[in-house]
């Protein structure tokens, strides 16, 4: 505890002072600048929307323009992308982060994504029934603990598919 009081006195001294005048409120009405990124591409780059639904590990949040800055942690589920024809288009993402920046920009950051219209609710029951048979079998602890995460992902994605 006294190392981060050490630390906390040593960033006062440094840090520099930073004034918003005025408190905004999020709104509709202004554009959000919206980035969706998995490691190997971005999948949307700087694309203004009206709003972003995301699965935050802390609860559901919808981001609006004008949203104060803030970095959620995200867990399986849906990111939805409200355009601003009014159109949705939903994401299934397996984790991540979402960033939102001063002036309207929002980073997500995610593992892995897909569009939720590309799975079939057959196959990931059929995923989910062979990931929990190997999750409580007898196997090595290894392929136990990787069956545990990919139940809880596919839980999720069955979830979302209703």
């Amino acid at each position: 505890m006294a190392a981060l009081r050490m630390l906390a006195s040593s960033m006062r001294v440094a840090r520099p002072v930073i004034s918003r005048n005025t408190r905004t409120y999020a709104t509709a009405a202004d554009k959000l600048k919206l980035s969706l990124v998995v490691p190997h591409q971005s999948l949307i780059s700087g694309t203004e929307v009206s709003q972003v639904n995301i699965p935050a590990v802390t609860g559901d949040m919808g981001i609006l323009s004008k949203h104060e800055p803030v970095i959620e942690e995200l867990r399986p589920g849906v990111v939805e992308v409200k355009t601003l024809d009014g159109q949705s288009k939903k994401w299934f993402v397996s984790g991540g982060f979402a960033t939102m920046h001063p002036h309207n920009e929002l980073t997500v950051n995610v593992v892995e994504a897909a569009p939720l219209e590309d799975f079939s609710p057959e196959a990931v029951r059929a995923n989910l029934a062979e990931a929990t048979r190997v999750a409580n079998g007898n196997g090595p602890e290894k392929d136990k603990i990787e069956a545990r995460i990919e139940v809880g992902v596919l839980e999720a994605l069955q979830y979302a598919l209703k």
